[in-house]
């Protein structure tokens, strides 16, 4: 497995599409949001094959960690662990003191194995219940 910082948005959008728009239904125009131009993106491959990615969006000293999706397929597999790893050492490298993310509830565990924290009441983004959460880095 192979995850880096890409310009690739072409590849980044289309894991995105099938993921958040095909599967889970998340609308174009929330999906498309108009900023991945200002963001860093990673993608993770499995040999020649992009099969998942993040984006993130710095803002002073903390990031909002994003976008973040694995193909079907490949989920199982720790691959979303190692690209939300792989984010965290970008921002550390960069500096940042902390990372934020919006995670679906269903996902909240997950996070919380990386060291991030839950806060703030749950709240509905594009018809998913989510929950904000960070990490100090």
């Amino acid at each position: 497995m192979k995850i880096e910082l890409t310009r690739d948005l072409d590849t980044c959008r289309a894991l995105r599409r099938q993921v958040f728009i095909q599967e889970q239904n998340v609308s174009e125009a929330e999906e498309w949001d108009g900023l991945d131009a200002t963001a860093l993106h990673l993608l993770a491959w499995d040999g020649a094959r992009p099969v998942g990615t993040a984006r993130l969006l710095i803002t002073g000293d903390s990031a909002k960690i994003g976008r973040v999706c694995v193909l079907r397929d490949m989920r199982g597999r720790g691959i979303g662990a190692q690209v939300m790893r792989a984010a965290i050492e970008v921002l550390r490298e960069r500096g940042l003191r902390r990372a934020k993310l919006a995670s679906q509830t269903h996902a909240l565990a997950f996070y919380e194995k990386l060291g991030f924290v839950a806060y703030g009441p749950e709240y509905p983004d594009a018809g998913i219940p989510h929950r904000d959460m960070v990490l100090e880095l």
